[in-house]
């Protein structure tokens, strides 16, 4: 994508991949990436699990909406400071805008508490949700995602799903799942498909594969489903533009996601 609307705005622009597994760096080698990162001139970073968290303690500085989720996924080297950005957050709930329109909002369970579930969660309140509820296999992660919600938008806005999956998804109006359980790395289903239900809206922030067996489950079911290629898309919009200082084309970089794949 963003080498795509790069050289379609005749930019001299190369993105390449930095996966430990592929390169054998340990995860403890992110610090030392970051900084080597910034000495070779790259002017970015796109971030990914699982160093979404991870990376703060790597920065000089958050921008406010990063500080506020306490996830970064885009980093900025200017000035000779690593500056981390959460462009999740508004790539999904611009994906849900567009992909699920009128889609109810009064109660939905978020899966996973991480980097993705911090952006979603907070993409949900900005949007209206009344209740975001999160369940994480981690229940502290849970808890603490759903105190800092809380805090952020008030009392009663979020709440951590302690035990009782299946109650939560019977009360629930919507689905997301923000864990990597789907990815091929990670096989299986984030819920039991016998709760899944023709009314219970489902998306999935994984987006490769696109057609993860959880959106196969729902959409077997009859229900809306919101794969997690809107999201890729438009938090790589938002992350070009503080790469480069120009604003992309939404609907080339989603043309130059779906060449890519």
């Amino acid at each position: 994508m963003h080498e795509g609307e790069g050289a379609r705005l005749r930019l001299q622009y190369a993105f390449g991949l930095l996966d430990f597994d592929r390169i054998g760096l340990a995860d403890d080698a992110l610090p030392d990436l970051i900084h080597a990162a910034g000495r070779h001139g790259l002017v970015g970073l796109n971030v990914t699990h699982p160093f979404k968290q991870r990376i703060v303690r790597c920065l000089d500085d958050l921008s406010p909406e990063a500080a506020a989720i306490g996830a970064v996924n885009a980093v900025v080297f200017r000035d000779g400071r690593a500056v981390g950005h959460n462009t999740d957050c508004w790539g999904f709930a611009e994906s849900l805008r567009r992909g699920m329109p009128g889609a109810a909002l009064d109660r939905v369970l978020l899966i996973g508490a991480g980097g993705a579930g911090m952006a979603v969660g907070r993409a949900l309140l900005d949007l209206g949700t009344s209740q975001v509820r999160i369940f994480d296999s981690d229940a502290e992660k849970a808890s603490a995602l759903a105190h800092s919600l809380s805090r952020q938008f008030g009392a009663g806005r979020s709440a951590a799903v302690a035990a009782g999956l299946s109650a939560a998804m019977r009360s629930a109006d919507g689905l997301v799942n923000a864990t990597p359980v789907g990815m091929a790395k990670y096989p299986g289903m984030p819920v039991p498909e016998g709760e899944l239900r023709r009314d219970l809206w489902v998306a999935d922030v994984v987006y490769f594969p696109a057609d993860t067996e959880l959106l196969r489950a729902a959409a077997a079911k009859g229900s809306r489903i919101l794969p997690g290629r809107g999201m890729a898309i438009f938090q790589a919009v938002k992350a070009f533009e503080l790469f480069t200082g120009l604003t992309p084309d939404p609907v080339e970089m989603a043309r130059h996601f779906e060449a890519a794949g």
